[in-house]
């Protein structure tokens, strides 16, 4: 079994080269059968070399971790009626050191560190004056900073997950089996190391042939991450400094003032892919179902809000059999089942249903001036079901039809919305007699009741519920109707995340007035602006105006939000002080912004208030679940293939080694 663990620093780098298929920009693939280690002394086998440095971080987003380690077991996500992976929404004894993931998350991530010290050193050592790529010290540098800045990343990943590792930045000279974790201190000094050292040599930006490789922006953006993790910690010990927060504000303010990103006018700009194209029916009128297009995907891929992605492509011959980016799979209702005059398509996709928004996800969104709930969520169905002779579904009646000539018509046609999500608040419920009389085949009401002042129940469920549409590819790899390879890019960083991040840094400090800037200018973003578009539901069924206003002087967050304890906020009993009450703030504003964008758990941890938010907000945590859970399990086969003083590592030594708890 030491094989395993030695292959993560020993495996043939000729084999990274070839793992690179499914990435696009830079990356040109070309297929070589035949390579040894002299190929790794040329120009073309070093920039494989760092192209393949790359390929690791499409892990997160290939399959089924991509929510389980990230949105499972935190405040914002519950089970659906489908779900894989419950260890970690649970936190069940099944989540151990035998699971998959975190076993794949270490390899993968000690796969990228290892291809990043391999890069370094042979360029390092790379002496070609006649070499076009890698002729100059300058050019040089360049690559090296590139992998260092992935090394960074990588490593905090890594630490983030289970705390300290093994920290390796050298290719050993013969084979090696003896790991000790670093401390967390150690991990952070190496990833702020890392970022800070490559930072200066990368460019601010690269134009879009090169969209992927590691930029000063990235790298900055991390840099603040970083700090704010490890100044995040009040019981925890990461090695947090005083200046924290002020490295947090200069580095995130550096990305915000001087790399060129800028936030989309339209926050619904990052995933509009997932919104219809396609004219919708008027009344009584054939319609088409809806559609969506390429030049959409390829438009939020290419967002100039995005800082950082991990590159998927389109190209059927050059994308992974088992890979691609399948994120779209794990939050859509049941639509295909269910609801009449609806039927699987690409543009609804294939609704696996892992999980489905708590309460408090759909409670915590101003739905009337904010516009982020409704861009987020999807709440109506259009029909997609074509019209047969012997139509079977409700048509019109005398006693109900708008207009005579729909009579014996039936009630939706292609294109009108065939089923509706109702997300009335509770002390609006509707009575089941005014659902009874809409024209949709399936409302579900979030709250109803039979009579006025009766018991309170809903239509929502773990088979029927608000859909996360965020992640949407409705076009994929294929025109398979099952095709589960989505072509949209994984997003990593992007800028309204470091807004959030230097905001939270300020109100750290206790400049709360300087922090509500930052904050505001994505609440002047979320705002519904005059003339824009906006659900019915919200003077329908929610309470607010009918008026096409710009919402923006409604939307604007105040300090009276957390110096006192706001109905909007939902704030946990422990938050008692100003001080507490700003850091959930900030992570309802997290929620507003960044729902479901894989960084939930790490957020909680990070903030230290992980078991509680969680224990109040998810209503599937299992009664094991425990403090300890903050840090995964370290995977055993990593351990057995260890060795401690020239021996295996006894049970004693891998209890030692293990985090708490597992």
């Amino acid at each position: 079994m030491k094989k395993n663990f030695r292959n993560i620093i020993w495996m043939g780098i000729g084999a990274f080269a070839l793992t690179v298929t499914s990435c696009k920009k830079f990356i040109k693939e070309e297929l070589v059968t035949t390579l040894t280690e002299d190929y790794y002394k040329t120009d073309a086998g070093l920039e494989d070399l760092v192209k393949s440095a790359y390929t690791p971080l499409q892990w997160k987003f290939s399959e089924e971790q991509s929510y389980a380690m990230h949105n499972f077991g935190v405040d914002e996500f519950r089970e659906g009626d489908q779900f894989n992976n419950v260890r970690y929404n649970d936190y069940d004894a099944n989540l151990n050191a035998n699971d998959a993931f975190v076993n794949g998350l270490w390899t993968n991530n000690y796969a990228g560190i290892r291809r990043c010290n391999q890069g370094i050193e042979m360029i390092a050592s790379y002496n070609n004056p006649a070499s076009k790529v890698l002729g100059t010290q300058a050019q040089k540098d360049l690559r090296i900073a590139e992998l260092k800045a992935l090394r960074g990343l990588y490593y905090f990943q890594m630490v983030q997950q289970f705390g300290g590792v093994p920290l390796i930045t050298s290719v050993p000279s013969e084979p090696q089996y003896e790991f000790p974790r670093a401390s967390v201190a150690e991990v952070y000094q190496q990833v702020i190391g890392d970022l800070k050292n490559a930072g200066p040599v990368l460019p601010w930006k690269y134009d879009a042939a090169n969209r992927g490789r590691a930029t000063r922006a990235m790298a900055y953006h991390f840099l603040a991450k970083a700090y704010l993790t490890r100044g995040s910690a009040v019981t925890d010990q990461r090695g947090q400094k005083p200046t924290d927060m002020d490295s947090v504000i200069v580095f995130a303010d550096s990305v915000i003032t001087r790399s060129g990103h800028a936030l989309e006018a339209d926050y619904g700009s990052l995933f509009n892919a997932a919104y219809p194209d396609g004219r919708i029916a008027p009344l009584g009128e054939v319609g088409a179902a809806p559609l969506s297009s390429k030049a959409k995907i390829d438009a939020n891929n290419a967002s100039n809000e995005i800082i950082y992605a991990a590159q998927f492509t389109s190209n059927l011959s050059l994308a992974s059999s088992a890979g691609n980016n399948q994120t779209h799979l794990y939050y859509g209702t049941q639509y295909d089942a269910g609801m009449p005059g609806m039927a699987r398509d690409f543009f609804n996709g294939r609704p696996f249903r892992r999980m489905r928004p708590t309460d408090y996800t759909i409670d915590i969104y101003d739905k009337i001036n904010d516009s982020r709930f409704f861009k987020t969520f999807q709440t109506v169905f259009y029909r997609n079901v074509a019209v047969t002779a012997n139509e079977t579904f409700p048509k019109f009646t005398a006693a109900d039809a708008p207009n005579p000539s729909l009579v014996g018509k039936p009630r939706v046609m292609p294109g009108d919305t065939a089923a509706i999500f109702i997300v009335n608040p509770v002390d609006k419920p509707l009575l089941t007699s005014n659902i009874a009389k809409m024209r949709y085949y399936a409302v579900y009401a979030r709250y109803k009741q039979t009579t006025a002042g009766g018991a309170v129940s809903t239509d929502f469920s773990p088979n029927k519920f608000l859909a996360m549409i965020k992640f949407n590819d409705p076009i994929r790899l294929t025109s398979i109707n099952n095709e589960a390879r989505g072509i949209r890019n994984g997003t990593l960083a992007r800028l309204a995340e470091t807004y959030l991040m230097i905001a939270e840094a300020y109100g750290r400090k206790g400049d709360y007035t300087k922090a509500l800037e930052y904050v505001n200018v994505l609440r002047r973003r979320a705002a519904y602006k005059a003339g824009e578009a906006r659900s019915p539901q919200i003077w329908q069924f929610i309470g607010g105006p009918s008026t096409l206003d710009n919402t923006e002087t409604n939307n604007l967050a105040t300090m009276t939000l957390f110096t006192t304890s706001a109905a909007s906020e939902n704030y946990p009993a422990s938050a008692t002080s100003t001080s507490s009450r700003f850091i959930h703030f900030m992570l309802n504003e997290r929620t507003r912004e960044l729902c479901g964008e894989f960084y939930r758990w790490e957020d909680l941890v990070r903030t230290e208030t992980f078991y509680e938010r969680t224990k109040q907000f998810n209503p599937d945590i299992s009664g094991s679940f425990s403090q300890f859970h903050k840090l995964r399990p370290i995977p055993y086969l990593q351990m057995i293939a260890q060795t401690k003083n020239g021996k295996p590592m006894s049970a004693s030594d891998m209890a030692a080694y293990q985090n708490p708890g597992y």
